[in-house]
């Protein structure tokens, strides 16, 4: 019997993840393109030119990379997410993506958003308490969920927020810490996490896991280590203190968006957006009393590879 290939592609608002397996599940090739999808939307909320460019360039790149790994069509799952969601002109962008590459991609809501970061983040803890709590910071968007930490979690109550790095840091014109700009960033989540909190009885903290994914988690992480190079996979599934989060911060809001782009676990690219995912990451576990949290590298895209896998070992 022939082994099958299998991908995963999560196309956020700000890059776009590719993750190719074997059907045991073993990582064959995994590739992360700067898209900035959402960059440039505040003004009509349509992607502009330039991000379509980015993304048709992705799926280029990912095509080759496909055939390379002998994917077929019924072997990928490719999901778009809030920047796509959001655009006036998303599924249009959709549309161009399949004819350039062949490739469909779902647009998703924020709950298959955030069950998908669960089913993949949850491997760090499974088991370890009675409940997980997962929040994303993406690009576009922050996903909060609350889920039964067993073999197949129950999602609880989840609340996608329409606020992430990248249209974060451009509606707040939050490219540098400011506490004026910031707070008002901040009382905008506190909405959003007021409104879940009300909606869900949460239990005992003592009960709860948390878990962190999103590169802002891994780039904090990163940091509080002291590392000077980044590496992702390093962070992945290492725990850290809300009281380090905080420490760190106190640090990161004095630097300039040139000395942002100069740390080797920030970098240019990414400078202009990180105050604005650190103030959200910040007011989630400020308000969620969260003490200590696992950072994880795994989200929807390794979801979405176990899911193709039991689905044809299922069907035999």
């Amino acid at each position: 019997m022939t082994s099958r290939n299998y991908a995963a592609i999560d196309l956020g608002s700000n890059s776009c993840r590719l993750l190719i397996c074997d059907d045991n599940g073993k990582t064959l090739f995994t590739e992360h393109y700067s898209t900035r999808l959402a960059e440039g939307m505040k003004e009509d909320n349509c992607l502009t030119e330039q991000a379509i460019m980015r993304g048709e360039d992705a799926f280029y790149k990912i095509k080759q990379h496909l055939r390379e790994y002998n994917v077929t069509g019924h072997n990928l799952r490719a999901i778009a997410t809030a920047a796509c969601r959001q655009a006036k002109n998303g599924a249009e962008f959709i549309n161009k993506i399949k004819d350039l590459s062949g490739i469909e991609l779902e647009i998703i809501a924020g709950e298959e958003e955030a069950r998908l970061n669960l089913e993949g983040a949850i491997e760090h803890v499974r088991g370890m308490s009675k409940y997980v709590l997962l929040w994303d910071v993406g690009g576009g968007s922050t996903e909060v969920s609350l889920a039964t930490n067993s073999d197949k979690p129950k999602m609880i109550k989840t609340i996608s927020i329409p606020y992430g790095a990248r249209n974060a840091a451009e509606q707040f014109d939050l490219h540098e810490y400011d506490e004026v700009k910031a707070a008002k960033l901040a009382e905008e989540i506190d909405g959003y996490l007021q409104k879940f909190l009300a909606e869900v009885e949460m239990p005992d903290l003592k009960d709860i896991s948390f878990v962190a994914t999103s590169s802002t988690a891994l780039r904090l992480t990163a940091m509080i280590e002291g590392k000077d190079k980044y590496d992702r996979e390093a962070e992945d599934g290492q725990v850290i203190t809300a009281k380090q989060v905080f420490n760190i911060l106190q640090k990161l809001y004095k630097c300039s968006v040139e000395e942002l782009g100069k740390n080797p676990n920030v970098g240019e690219s990414r400078a202009p957006i990180f105050v604005a995912a650190c103030v959200i990451f910040a007011q989630i576990i400020r308000l969620l009393k969260v003490d200590n949290m696992t950072v994880s590298l795994k989200s929807a895209k390794d979801a979405i590879i176990a899911n193709l896998i039991e689905r044809d070992k299922k069907h035999g």
